[in-house]
């Protein structure tokens, strides 16, 4: 199996890693206009076929906000505290911190990488709200299409309010980095609404899920965590729509599209995996004087990286893909072997569709 960013893959000490340099990082996030043949399918069937999908849209619909409106934009959002812990949940202050630097210092890099985190979250939104647009067009069943409408709505919602939020609070809006750039103009060209509906509904919207709920759960600032409770419950929706439309799928699939998906799968996870936050730290590090190979060796060493650097993964996204049957035991080790699987296969978060149906 062909590695994604197979050209800018070294080693540091024995784990390889995905470093793509800022010449090719330029040139990607220049590429704006990408060639996304898709299918349209018509359906003349309008009742609902399939009865979870349809329950889901209804809970979509009651689940709409305002971002301009029900978020309160006055409420304070000072930079100058704590807004999330000190330690752990942020790499920057966690390493600042080690090394004695002051108060001050470590603050200024909370936010950055906060503000680095959230724009890549933006960035990510406004691919998903390209390829649900894709959706509506190539899904072959009304109910999918009435769901991924839905979804066109919240995540133009989702650009909105990070956009604002970043904006208006935090100041910066860091652009895109370079790996995920590359994962999100695959999903957009995949030829399938399979292949989209795995990639960004099942992998993308799992990994949102996690990053949002870690993002809520640490943060001490009500505006932020009203804004991430929103965003958040909506991504469950979305992930849920992932798994009940792939349950499907992998249902009726040939033993060669089931590993196809499979090695699909863990291509896309492998690739955001191996970066290991260098277009973070690439971008970040020089500023606090932080070499990002020395950064990133530092937390390989660590003798529980397996268990720390899986957490993310194990959040929603791997229990999802084995309940499905897409981490099965010729991909496992795969897994394990780069940090992603650690315990047990299916982790302790919750089935998606069934964290959406609590909402």
């Amino acid at each position: 199996m062909e590695k994604i960013l197979a050209d800018y893959r070294k080693r540091i000490g024995d784990f390889e890693v995905v470093d793509v340099d800022e010449a090719r990082i330029a040139a990607l996030r220049a590429q704006l206009d990408i060639d996304v043949p898709i299918d349209l399918h018509w359906t003349w069937n309008y009742g609902s076929e399939v009865e979870e999908l349809r329950a889901l849209y209804e809970r979509g619909k009651r689940g709409q906000w305002n971002a301009e409106e029900d978020i309160d934009w006055s409420a304070p959002f000072p930079l100058d505290e704590w807004f999330l812990p000190r330690e752990n949940l942020l790499l920057l202050p966690t390493i600042l911190t080690f090394m004695g630097k002051d108060e001050a210092t470590c603050k200024e890099a909370a936010v950055d990488e906060f503000a680095f985190t959230v724009s890549q979250l933006l960035h990510g939104e406004q691919a998903a709200l390209q390829i649900c647009g894709q959706l509506t067009n190539a899904c072959p069943t009304m109910d999918a299409k009435f769901y991924a409408a839905s979804q066109v709505a919240d995540e133009a919602r989702h650009v909105e309010v990070l956009a604002k939020f970043l904006q208006r609070k935090v100041g910066t809006i860091y652009p895109i980095g370079g790996t995920l750039k590359v994962l999100l103009d695959k999903l957009l060209e995949a030829p399938t609404w399979k292949t989209k509906t795995l990639g960004m509904q099942t992998l993308f919207e799992g990994m949102a899920v996690g990053i949002f709920d870690m993002l809520q759960k640490g943060s001490s600032n009500p505006l932020l965590t009203d804004m991430i409770r929103r965003v958040k419950q909506d991504e469950a929706r979305h992930a849920a729509f992932g798994i009940l439309t792939m349950r499907k799928t992998v249902k009726e699939a040939t033993p060669e599209e089931m590993i196809e998906m499979e090695d699909f799968a863990f291509s896309i996870l492998e690739t955001l995996n191996a970066n290991q936050q260098l277009d973070m730290l690439r971008e970040l590090g020089p500023k606090y004087g932080l070499d990002p190979d020395a950064v990133v060796q530092m937390g390989l060493s660590l003798p529980d990286w397996a268990k720390i650097n899986s957490d993310l993964f194990m959040h929603t996204v791997v229990p999802n893909l084995a309940r499905l049957g897409l981490i099965t035991d010729r991909t496992e080790s795969r897994y394990r072997a780069v940090g992603i699987m650690y315990g047990d296969r299916f982790g302790t978060g919750m089935d998606a569709d069934v964290a959406a149906s609590m909402n």
